[in-house]
């Protein structure tokens, strides 16, 4: 089945970023060269850029999301550890959350498996980040979203959520290969929410812009988002990282 296995980012100082990601967030060096938490996960390969790494709204690319167990706890101990971090908090029917930045200036989600309060009671391994985190999903923008229901049609990734944030002017979309049934076959249920958050593989999220604003994509050489390995496709696609960009980006 076709899954995510590598996310390439490009910045000026890769190992520094390793080091982060490593001794800060728990990931470990992996045989094919990427840096994550489980094998079934994305690992992330880090380049080298000449220039520093500007995020932008406009950007093709927004966010990774490590989800948790336990958000508290992690919010914690990356607190701790100098991270400045932006929350917990429950935003809406969406998700319990908080945000934070690496070194180079990428954005990055912290999830909770469950929403605020209905966490069950649960020992966790507090030597790990929230409890034992894991790369969750991979997160792109889109002004057409017909053209990325097409994409993942077509290397057999299938919706698993939608989640419409009419308050802010998107939608989210998320695609993956289930490891088991839906929870509720309604793609906007609640429940299928935190459900994704849980999943042991990285799914890819999508955010749908409501105006007909172009993404931009990095130029060879930039900072920032450079693609997303993909293995287990069907015969005659190959691995072909472009896949994952919207058709339309820049």
């Amino acid at each position: 089945m076709p899954r995510i296995d590598a996310i390439c980012l490009r910045a000026p100082d890769p190992q520094s970023l390793k080091r982060f990601y490593r001794d800060t967030l728990g990931m470990r060096e992996r045989a094919d060269g990427t840096i994550g938490y489980a094998e079934e996960e994305a690992g992330l390969r880090f380049e080298k850029s000449e220039r520093s790494y500007d995020m932008s709204v406009d950007d093709l690319y927004w966010k990774i999301s490590i989800s948790v167990p336990n958000i508290d706890l992690a919010c914690e101990q990356l607190s701790g550890r100098g991270v400045a971090v932006d929350g917990p908090r429950q935003f809406g029917d969406v998700a319990y959350l908080a945000h934070f930045k690496d070194p180079a200036g990428f954005a990055i989600e912290l999830l909770d498996h469950w929403f605020k309060g209905g966490r069950p009671a649960e020992d966790n391994d507090q030597r790990l980040l929230g409890g034992g985190a894991h790369l969750n999903l991979l997160t792109l923008r889109t002004h057409d979203i017909r053209q990325v229901e097409s994409i993942c049609t077509e290397i057999g990734m299938t919706p698993l959520s939608v989640i419409p944030v009419r308050e802010h002017g998107f939608t989210l979309y998320f695609y993956g290969v289930p490891d088991e049934g839906l929870p509720n076959p309604d793609l906007q249920a609640v429940e299928n929410r935190t459900w994704v958050y849980r999943r042991p593989y990285t799914v890819l999220e999508v955010l749908h812009h409501e105006q007909d604003t172009e993404m931009r994509r990095p130029a060879a050489g930039e900072a920032g988002y450079h693609g997303a390995l993909l293995s287990g496709l069907p015969a005659g696609l190959g691995s072909n990282p472009l896949r994952l960009y919207p058709a339309g980006s820049q």
